[in-house]
């Protein structure tokens, strides 16, 4: 059953999250009607659990620094973050009243550690410039004559569905990561049936699965300042510092999320991949060795090997560090021979699990690939084949490492869509 809405706008916008609502509120503060469909029930599904519910709202780095953390088609962001930067989003929501905070990394959170002040921020930015935000209402097609954008159809919380017209429209539906947020995919379908590209679709910033028997060991173990490589094909391409943790979906945390996304494009060529923990990343293997002499010398006789690993790793990993040696944890320590103690220096100090797998887009914090930004113009964000067609924030070919840097994507390129002609 159809029904149809009388009620015109100059700009509908396709998707309630963050890059959707900076895009429609931007148009509405320029004076556009504007209509925001969101399928679920309420906006900003994704930004309220982002950053484990804290919201990485941007990073503060300088320009150069931050767009070294740009993955993909950085050149193609360059007017979306000159027209907004990283100072305009720590302006634009000191001004909406949260206040933020600086943490380590020149990662941007709100003061309160709630990823909701944000998302109620965007929202009262649309409702108080006159946005009319419609939940429940999932797009089933975008309407076009010739080359040129004329309106939308939906389907509304009632089941009916609905044709509106409009000049411009802009598709803001993410991607395909955290699907349970409502990113499936859809603006990716719109964009294809109108005739654009879309590049290959990887989840990114996402958990790396082992296959390394001793992963079953640790897991909900997380390790702090650990040095991480990654190898593929037996050379190192790139490394990382931080936290590393495991877990039913894999190894994760901020290290190995970094290093995710060329892991996951290795796997994808077939490569073979792995991980190299350094354990001891402050200490040359000679410092190591003098210190395991030092702690050595401090033992009895009598002591067990694994007092010896625990005094230089974390409780978890004693066990399973022992049986990657194949050393009895309880082998007296004047039994353990120089061969197994310099067998010890190389786990601590290049620890390799092998990578066999990437978690799913479920799991995934974004989605690399994505409509192609060569069919986009990069002053407006506006369509090179279709009149009226704006794409903003996943949608996009492009993504970043984790940090707050892809949220900032969304808030510079929804600006800019937002600044579309009437």
């Amino acid at each position: 059953m159809e029904e149809y809405l009388e009620t015109s706008y100059d700009v509908i916008v396709i998707g309630g999250g963050a890059a959707g609502m900076m895009a429609a509120g931007t148009a509405a503060k320029n004076g556009a009607r504007v209509l925001l469909l969101e399928k679920m029930e309420k906006p900003a599904r994704k930004v309220r659990i982002t950053g484990k519910g804290r919201c990485n709202v941007t990073n503060a780095r300088g320009d150069e620094e931050f767009a070294e953390q740009v993955r993909t088609n950085v050149d193609f962001l360059k007017v979306a973050f000159s027209e907004f930067s990283n100072r305009a989003t720590m302006r634009f929501f000191e001004r909406m009243g949260v206040k933020l905070r600086t943490e380590r990394g020149d990662r941007v959170f709100p003061e309160s550690g709630k990823a909701g002040d944000i998302a109620n921020a965007l929202e009262f930015y649309c409702r108080d410039y006159g946005v009319d935000i419609q939940c429940h209402s999932r797009v089933s097609e975008i309407l076009v004559v010739g080359d040129k954008i004329y309106g939308v159809k939906y389907f509304n919380k009632r089941g009916f569905e609905r044709k509106i017209e409009a000049s411009n429209v802009i598709i803001a539906t993410g991607g395909v990561s955290y699907p349970r947020t409502g990113s499936t995919g859809d603006g990716y379908v719109f964009a294809d049936g109108v005739g654009h590209t879309i590049e290959d679709l990887r989840p990114s910033l996402t958990p790396l699965v082992t296959s390394h028997p001793q992963a079953q060991y640790i897991r909900d173990v997380l390790l702090r300042n650990v040095n991480v490589r990654l190898v593929i094909d037996g050379e190192t391409v790139r490394e990382e510092f931080g936290e590393v943790s495991f877990s039913d979906r894999g190894i994760e945390g901020a290290a190995i999320l970094r290093l995710s996304r060329d892991a996951v494009d290795a796997l994808l060529e077939e490569r073979s991949v792995k991980l190299e923990f350094d354990l001891k990343s402050a200490l040359t293997e000679e410092i190591l060795r003098e210190r395991i002499k030092r702690e050595v010398a401090e033992m009895q006789p009598e002591e067990f090997f694994a007092e010896l690993v625990r005094r230089l790793v974390p409780k978890p990993l004693v066990v399973p560090i022992c049986k990657e040696l194949d050393v009895h944890s309880r082998l007296y320590i004047s039994k353990v021979s120089d061969k197994e103690f310099e067998r010890l220096i190389k786990v601590l100090k290049s620890w390799s699990f092998p990578i066999s797998d990437y978690a799913s887009f479920d799991y995934a914090v974004v989605t690399a690939g994505g409509v192609r930004c060569s069919e986009v113009n990069e002053y407006t964000m506006e369509s090179k084949l279709v009149s009226g067609l704006y794409f903003a924030g996943e949608v996009l070919d492009v993504d970043a490492n984790t940090g707050g840097y892809n949220l900032q994507i969304a808030f510079s390129t929804g600006h800019l869509a937002g600044l579309l002609k009437k």
